[in-house]
C-alpha cells in the first residue's frame, strides 16, 4: 500500500508538468515552422533577433517543464527501492526475533524475503515505467480534444441528383458560429439555372458563410437550402459537393505538374481536355511559355507563379470539372488589372449555361453578374443588377462609390516621374 500511495503522489505531481513540456514543444515547433515558411518576411521586417529571443523564451519554457517532469517522475524508482529495502529490513528484524524466541525458523524467514522480492518487483518495474506513462497522458490530452470535437450530423441516404441543373433555394436559413451571435437570419434567395450571382458586402456581412453552408461545409441551424429542388440535407454531403466547382480565396497548388494541378478535380482527364480548360481560363498561353510547358515542375509553394497565374490555374481547374454551379471566393482580389480582365473573360466563357456565384471585394469584376445580393449583419439588403442598385442610391451604391473613391485617391498618390 505504501509503494502504491507514494507512487500516485509521485504521479500526480508530474502529471501537470508533462502536460506543460508539451505545450511547450508545440509552440516551439510552430514557432519554428512560423519562422521557416515566413523567413523572407521576417528577415525584410528585420524582425531576426525577436524571433530568435522569442525562440529562446520558449525554448527555456519548454526545457524547464521537461526538467521538473522528469526529474519528479524520476523520484519513482529510486522512492520504491527505499520502500522495498525497508521491507528486507523490517523482515529480517522481525525475523532475526522470533528466530532468535525460537518462533520461526531462519528458513521461514529466508521465504518471507524471497517472497518479499517476488511481489515487489513488479511494482517497481511498473512504477519505473510511470514517467512513460504519464507523459503518453499528457500527450493523449491534446488527442482527445481533437477526438472529441464535435462531430458531422450524419449523412442521408438519400440518392444523388442525376443531372443537376443549377437551381438553387435558400428557405428561411438561419446559421450562427456562436450561440448567442446569429450571422445569417431568415435568409430566402432562389436562383434559377444559368443565372450569375454576385454576392457583395463589407467583412464579416455573411458572404463566404452563405457559400459555406451551400456546400454543407456546414449545416444550417434552420431553414432549408434545396439543389434542384431537393433539400441539401437530405443529399450526402460528397453527392452535393459533386455539383459544384469552386475557386478558393487560398490558390491551393499541389506539388507536381501544371498538368496534373488543372486535372485534379476530372480523374481520367485527357490532354486535349486540359488544354481546352487552360484556354478557357485563358491560361494556356503563359503555361506554353513555362521551360517544360503543362510538364512544368512545380514546388509546394508553387512559388515559381505569380499569384495571378496561380489564379488562373485554380480557375482551369474548375472549367475542367465542368460542374453545374461554379463558386468564385474572392477570385479576382489578389491579381493585377491585366490578370483581372483575363478572369472576367474567363468568368463570362464559364458562366454560359451555368450558375454561379461570385464572391468580391472589387466591385468593378461583378458589373455583368445577373442578380447581385448585398449583404450586410447575415441579411440581403439589396438586390438587382448593378445599374439598379446604383439608380435606387442605397448601400451598394455608397459601397461602390467608397471604392471607387478610395481607388482614385490611390491614383491620386502615386507621384509621376
Amino acid at each position: 500500500p505504501l509503494s502504491f500511495f507514494v507512487t500516485l503522489f509521485i504521479a500526480r505531481r508530474s502529471q501537470g508538468q508533462f502536460v506543460g513540456q508539451w505545450k511547450w514543444t508545440g509552440k516551439v515547433n510552430g514557432h519554428i515552422e512560423e519562422m521557416f515558411t515566413g523567413h523572407d518576411l521576417v528577415k525584410v521586417f528585420g524582425h531576426r533577433r525577436q524571433a530568435i529571443e522569442e525562440f529562446d523564451d520558449a525554448n527555456e519554457k519548454m526545457y524547464a517543464a521537461s526538467f521538473r517532469a522528469q526529474f519528479i517522475s524520476g523520484m519513482i524508482q529510486p522512492a520504491m527501492m527505499f520502500i522495498a529495502n525497508l521491507n528486507y529490513v523490517a523482515i529480517a528484524v522481525i525475523g532475526g526475533i522470533r528466530v532468535a524466541s525460537g518462533q520461526m525458523s531462519l528458513g521461514d524467514v529466508q521465504a518471507f524475503i524471497q517472497y518479499s522480492r517476488q511481489f515487489t518487483m513488479p511494482i517497481t518495474q511498473l512504477a519505473s515505467i510511470t514517467n512513460l506513462l504519464q507523459s503518453g497522458i499528457a500527450s493523449a490530452e491534446r488527442v482527445f480534444e481533437l477526438l472529441d470535437a464535435e462531430e458531422q450530423s450524419p449523412e442521408a441516404d438519400g440518392a444523388p441528383l442525376e443531372r443537376p441543373r443549377g437551381h438553387v433555394e435558400f428557405r428561411d436559413v438561419s446559421f450562427r458560429y456562436v450561440e448567442d451571435t446569429p450571422l445569417i437570419q431568415n435568409l430566402d434567395l432562389e436562383v434559377q439555372p444559368g443565372e450569375a450571382v454576385a454576392i457583395v458586402g463589407p467583412t464579416g456581412a455573411g458572404k463566404t458563410t452563405l457559400v459555406n453552408l451551400l456546400m454543407r461545409f456546414y449545416d444550417v441551424d434552420s431553414g432549408e437550402i434545396r439543389l434542384e429542388g431537393v433539400p441539401t440535407m437530405q443529399m450526402q454531403r460528397d453527392d452535393v459537393r459533386r455539383a459544384f466547382g469552386m475557386v478558393l480565396q487560398d490558390t491551393w497548388l499541389f506539388a507536381g505538374t501544371i498538368r496534373g494541378n488543372i486535372a485534379y478535380g476530372f480523374e481520367g482527364a485527357t490532354e486535349e481536355q486540359v488544354m481546352a480548360a487552360a484556354k478557357a481560363a485563358r491560361v494556356d498561353h503563359f503555361v506554353r511559355t513555362m521551360p517544360d510547358g503543362y510538364d512544368t515542375e512545380l514546388d509546394d509553394e508553387a512559388s515559381n507563379l505569380s499569384a495571378g497565374e496561380k489564379q488562373l490555374l485554380t480557375i482551369a481547374r474548375a472549367f475542367l470539372a465542368n460542374r453545374p454551379i461554379l463558386i468564385l471566393d474572392e477570385a479576382t482580389s489578389s491579381v493585377d488589372t491585366r490578370t483581372e480582365v483575363l478572369i472576367q473573360q474567363a468568368m463570362a466563357t464559364l458562366r454560359e449555361g451555368r450558375t454561379s456565384f461570385v464572391i468580391a471585394h472589387r466591385l468593378s469584376t461583378i458589373r455583368d453578374a445577373d442578380i447581385i445580393l448585398v449583404m450586410d449583419a447575415g441579411r440581403i439588403v439589396e438586390k438587382g443588377t448593378h445599374e439598379e442598385l446604383m439608380a435606387a442610391q442605397g448601400f451598394y451604391y455608397d459601397l461602390y462609390q467608397s471604392q471607387f473613391l478610395a481607388s482614385y485617391d490611390e491614383d491620386a498618390d502615386i507621384p509621376v516621374g
